[in-house]
C-alpha cells in the first residue's frame, strides 16, 4: 500500500515557522514527508531538515519523496523525545525551527495490518507506531486489570462509559483472548447504550484512541519533550505543534503557557523572587484551526489545531 497522507494545516505551518533559508529544522513526527518538502523548498543549499520518525513505512516513503533534495535531509529513524540525543550525534547544537504534526497518519489508519482502525473486521490488534515495541494493543487489552482499563479508557478517552468497557472487556477475554479490532469494537458496542451508539458517533473511537496512547506513551512523550524542544531553539527560533485532540492541545497549551510566564511566586509578591526567566514567547493566543476548505477536502483535518512558540532573543 501507497503510503498516503494529506498534510494537515500545511500552509500555516510553514507560516508559522518564519524558515530561514540557511537555517536547520527538525520535522520531529516526518510521516510521508508532506511538511518536510515544502519546508525543504524554502531552504538554501547550504540550510538543512532533520527527519524522525520511528514507524519504518513512513521512514521510506519519506526517504523516496524527500530524495530530490540530497544531502539537505537527513533521516532518523527514532522518537523525537530523543530529538537532543539525535541532534547532539549529528554535531548540531542549536536550530531555527522545530514542528511536530502528531496523531496517526492516513496510511496507519487505512492499513488494516496496523490495526489501528476500529472499522476493520479481522485486523490484529497492533496499534504500534513502532513495530520494534514488543508491546501491542492486544497485551493491553488482554494483560491490563479492570481498573487499569477503566482508568486509561476515561483519561485518555474522554469515554463516559469507560467503567463499563473495561468490565464488558474484562468478562469477554476470560472467554477467549481478544486479538482483533473486530472482536473489540464488538465488545465495546455491547457495553455503550442503544441510543448513546446512534447519538454519540462510532462507540468504539474513544476506547481505540485511548489504548493507542497507552502503548504509544503518546501524551507522556510530549508533555516530557516541549521544554527540550524549546530549550534547542535559537533566540527567535519557533516550535509548531499540530494537536488532534483535547489532550493533546492541553498539554501543548500549557507548556507553551509555563515557558512564557514560568514565575511561581505569590501574585502579591511585589517583585519575583523565584528567578525563573521566561524563555519567549507563544505567537498564537488562540490557535490556528483550518478553513471549510480544506475540512471539506480532509475530513481529518476537522479537529487539528496549530499552536506556535518563539524562543526570546
Amino acid at each position: 500500500m501507497i503510503f498516503e497522507h494529506k498534510s494537515v494545516l500545511l500552509e500555516e505551518t510553514i507560516d508559522s515557522l518564519d524558515i530561514k533559508p540557511d537555517g536547520i529544522y527538525v520535522d520531529g513526527t516526518l510521516g510521508g514527508g508532506g511538511h518536510a518538502s515544502q519546508v525543504c523548498r524554502h531552504l538554501s543549499s547550504k540550510g538543512k531538515l532533520i527527519g524522525i520518525d520511528q514507524d519504518q513505512d513512513a521512514i521510506k516513503a519519506a526517504s523516496e519523496r524527500l530524495s530530490e533534495f540530497g544531502e539537505k535531509v537527513t533521516i532518523v529513524r527514532d522518537n523525537y523525545q530523543k530529538i537532543k540525543q539525535i541532534l547532539s550525534e549529528l554535531g548540531i547544537e542549536k536550530v531555527e525551527g522545530i514542528y511536530l504534526d502528531l496523531g496517526v497518519s492516513s496510511y496507519q489508519l487505512d492499513t488494516a495490518s496496523r490495526g489501528f482502525s476500529y472499522r476493520e473486521d479481522d485486523a490484529p490488534l497492533d496499534m504500534r507506531m513502532d513495530v520494534r515495541n514488543p508491546r501491542t494493543a492486544a497485551d493491553i487489552v488482554n494483560e491490563y486489570g479492570e481498573i487499569e482499563l477503566y482508568h486509561i479508557i476515561r483519561d485518555y478517552g474522554e469515554e463516559r462509559f469507560a467503567k463499563n468497557i473495561a468490565k464488558h472487556i474484562v468478562r469477554a477475554r476470560q472467554e477467549k483472548r481478544i486479538e482483533t479490532t473486530g472482536q473489540l469494537r464488538e465488545i465495546i458496542k455491547a457495553a455503550i447504550p442503544m441510543k448513546m451508539r446512534v447519538t454519540g458517533g462510532h462507540p468504539a473511537k474513544r476506547t481505540f484512541q485511548a489504548i493507542r496512547i497507552e502503548l504509544n506513551h503518546e501524551l507522556d512523550v510530549l508533555s516530557d519533550s516541549i521544554d527540550t524542544m524549546i530549550d534547542l531553539l535559537k533566540p527567535k527560533g519557533r516550535l509548531s505543534i499540530i494537536t488532534f485532540h483535547s489532550l493533546e492541545d492541553r498539554i501543548v497549551k500549557n507548556r507553551f503557557r509555563e515557558n512564557e510566564n514560568p514565575c511561581v511566586c505569590p501574585p502579591d509578591f511585589p517583585v519575583c523572587m523565584c528567578g525563573r526567566i521566561s524563555k519567549g514567547k507563544v505567537i498564537t493566543r488562540k490557535p490556528i484551526v483550518p478553513g471549510e476548505k480544506e475540512i471539506e477536502e480532509n475530513k481529518r483535518a476537522k479537529s487539528s489545531k496549530l499552536r506556535v512558540f518563539e524562543r526570546a532573543l
